[in-house]
C-alpha cells in the first residue's frame, strides 16, 4: 500500500501505510546504541593493534555475539511492526493515524479545525527523502497528528489536498475526493542569512554575555581571585549552544503567500515548512530589542492554536516565529497577510506610530501624564488604538512592542488594577486568546478610559464573531490586500482572492 494513496489516485478513505524507512530513520539512535554497547570495546582494541577480543572474554565470545545478534533482531522486529501497525486515512472530513501493535492508539483532527500543517524534515529524513506531516488543530496541546515519514513529493501532496478539504474547495463535483495540486504561492520576503547572524550579535543574550564577562573582570581585579572566570565557562557553552539553535532554525528563512494560507520555510540542518491558514493567526507581536534600534530590525511572532503548549521550547519558540529579523518594509508586509483588511484608512501610519511612536500620534492614547512616577521611561510609549479590525496595543521606551489582537480573536477581556495603580487611576486591560509568546495587555490606562475599552471591545468582539457564517476559510472569501510596501525590483502581479476566516471564540468577558 503506498504512502502516497492519494497523489497516486488510490480511493479516498483507504487506509495507507507510511514510507518502510520510517522505523530505521526515527530509530536509528537504538541501533547506534546497540553497536556501541557491544563493539566499542572491539574497536577500540582494533586501534590499538591488539586481538578484536580479549583472552579473558574469548570462551564467552559467542554468547556475547549471540546476545547482540539477538537484540539487534529484536529491534529490527520491532521497527517492521511499528510501520506495519502504522496507517492512515483521510475520509468523512478527518484525518486519522492508527500506531501500536500491543497498545494501540487512534489519533485524528477534524479538517475543518485545521490549524496549520507544518513539513518537517529532520537531517537523516532529508537524505532520504522523506518529510513528516503535523497537523496542528483548535484547542491541541500540542501537534494533534504527527504522520511521519512520506516521501516529500507525497507529504505535499497530502498536505495539499488537506488544506483545500479544510478550506472548503471542490476542485471537481464529479470527483469531489480527488487530490488537490499544490497552490502556487508569491514570495514576499526572505531573510538573509547575515543578517540573522548580525541579529544574533546583537540580541539580549550578548548584553547579558558582555554585562557577565564586564563583572567577572571586575570582581577578579577587586579580589584578585581568577575563579570568576569559571563561571563564564558553563555560561559561554550555554549561549553558543543558544545562538548555534537560533541561527540553525532560522536560517533560510522564507515566507510565500498563497491560496491556502502563509508558508513560512526554514532550517539548516533540520528543515521545516509551515502553513499558516488565513485567519488562524490569533495574536501578534512586533519586538525591537534596543541594539537592534541601529539597524532598524524587528522580530514578529504570533499565537496560534496548537502552537501555545510549546512556545516556550526550541521547537514551538521557531513555530511560533513570523519574521526571526528584518525591516520595517517587511514587518508591514507580514502584517497585510496577517491582516488584509487593516480597518483603518491610513495603515501605514497606524503600524509605524504602533512600532516606533509616541504620545498621541497615529491616534494612540497613551497613559496619562500624572502616572509618569510609575513608568518614567515608558508612559509615553504605553498605548492602545483600536481600527475597525484589530486593537493594537503598544509598551517599552527600550524593549519597543506592539501587540496587535482582530477582534473576533478576544476570547475573553479582563481588567486589573493594583494598589499603586488604583492610587493612580490608572488600571490594565487583558485580553485573553490561545496560549502562546504574546501577551497582550493595555498597559496603565486611565481607569476611565480602560472601563470604556472594555465595553466597546467586547461589543467589537461579538460583532465580528457574528460575521462569521462557518470554520471554512473559503466560504468567507475576501478581496486579497496588495502589501502595505512594495519591495524594490519586485514585479508587480494582479492579487490574487486571499481567503480569510475566523475561529469561533468563547463569549465570555470577565472585570478582575
Amino acid at each position: 500500500m503506498s504512502a502516497g494513496g492519494l497523489a497516486s489516485g488510490k480511493p479516498d478513505g483507504e487506509w495507507l501505510r507510511v514510507h518502510p524507512a520510517t522505523p530505521f530513520v526515527r530509530g536509528w539512535v537504538a541501533l547506534a546504541a546497540i553497536g556501541y554497547f557491544f563493539g566499542r570495546d572491539s574497536f577500540e582494541r582494533m586501534l590499538q593493534g591488539q586481538p578484536l577480543i580479549d583472552d579473558r572474554f574469548a570462551g564467552r565470545a559467542p554468547w556475547l555475539l549471540g546476545a547482540g545478534a539477538l537484540m539487534l533482531v529484536l529491534a529490527v522486529l520491532s521497527f517492521i511492526l511499528s510501520w506495519y501497525f502504522t496507517r492512515y486515512q483521510v475520509a468523512e472530513g478527518y484525518v486519522r493515524v492508527n500506531t501500536g501493535f500491543l497498545f494501540k492508539q487512534q489519533r485524528q483532527a477534524r479538517l475543518d479545525r485545521v490549524q496549520a500543517i507544518d513539513i518537517v524534515q529532520p537531517l537523516l529524513a532529508r537524505i532520504f527523502g522523506l518529510a513528516e506531516l503535523k497537523f496542528e488543530v483548535a484547542d491541541a496541546g500540542e501537534s494533534a497528528v504527527r504522520l511521519a515519514y512520506l516521501r516529500i513529493g507525497d507529504a505535499r501532496q497530502l498536505r495539499a489536498t488537506i488544506l483545500a478539504r479544510a478550506s472548503g474547495v471542490r476542485l471537481d463535483p464529479a470527483q469531489p475526493e480527488a487530490a488537490a495540486p499544490e497552490a502556487p504561492e508569491q514570495q514576499v520576503l526572505q531573510v538573509p542569512p547575515s543578517r540573522l547572524f548580525g541579529s544574533l550579535l546583537l540580541s539580549e543574550q550578548t548584553v547579558f554575555i558582555v554585562l557577565g564577562a564586564a563583572a567577572s573582570v571586575v570582581l577578579s581585579a577587586l579580589t584578585e581571585n581568577r575563579a570568576f572566570f569559571l563561571y563564564l565557562i558553563p555560561a559561554a557553552l550555554g549561549f553558543v549552544a543558544a545562538y548555534w539553535s537560533a541561527f540553525n532554525k532560522g536560517y533560510n528563512f522564507t515566507a510565500a503567500i498563497s491560496p491556502d494560507g502563509i508558508r513560512l520555510r526554514y532550517g539548516l540542518l533540520d528543515t521545516q515548512a509551515q502553513t499558516l491558514p488565513p485567519g488562524r493567526i490569533q495574536a501578534l507581536k512586533v519586538a525591537q530589542p534596543p541594539l537592534w534600534r541601529l539597524f532598524g530590525w524587528y522580530r514578529m511572532q504570533v499565537n496560534a492554536a496548537g502552537y501555545g503548549a510549546g512556545a516556550n521550547n526550541g521547537e514551538g519558540g521557531s513555530r511560533t516565529t513570523l519574521l526571526p529579523v528584518g525591516k520595517m518594509d517587511d514587518v508591514l508586509n507580514m502584517m497585510a497577510l496577517v491582516l488584509p483588511d487593516p480597518g483603518t484608512a491610513d495603515p501605514l501610519g497606524v503600524f509605524q506610530q504602533g512600532v516606533n511612536g509616541l504620545d498621541s500620534d497615529g491616534g494612540f492614547v497613551t497613559t496619562p501624564r500624572r502616572a509618569w512616577l510609575l513608568a518614567p521611561l515608558g508612559w509615553r510609549r504605553n498605548a492602545f488604538a483600536a481600527t475597525d479590525t484589530a486593537l493594537l496595543m503598544r509598551s517599552g521606551r527600550w524593549w519597543r512592542q506592539l501587540v496587535v489582537v482582530p477582534h473576533q480573536r478576544t476570547q475573553s477581556i479582563a481588567l486589573q488594577q493594583g494598589p499603586l495603580a488604583r492610587r493612580f487611576g490608572l488600571a490594565d486591560l487583558v485580553l485573553h486568546t490561545t496560549a502562546g509568546p504574546v501577551a497582550p495587555r493595555v498597559i496603565q490606562a486611565d481607569i476611565r478610559e480602560a472601563q470604556a475599552l472594555f465595553d466597546a471591545q467586547a461589543a467589537r468582539a461579538r460583532a465580528a464573531r457574528r460575521r462569521q457564517t462557518s470554520e471554512q476559510w473559503l466560504a468567507q472569501v475576501a478581496p486579497a490586500s496588495t502589501p502595505l510596501v512594495e519591495r524594490p525590483g519586485s514585479e508587480t502581479e494582479p492579487a490574487e482572492t486571499r481567503p480569510t476566516t475566523q475561529a469561533p471564540q468563547q463569549e465570555g468577558q470577565q472585570r478582575g
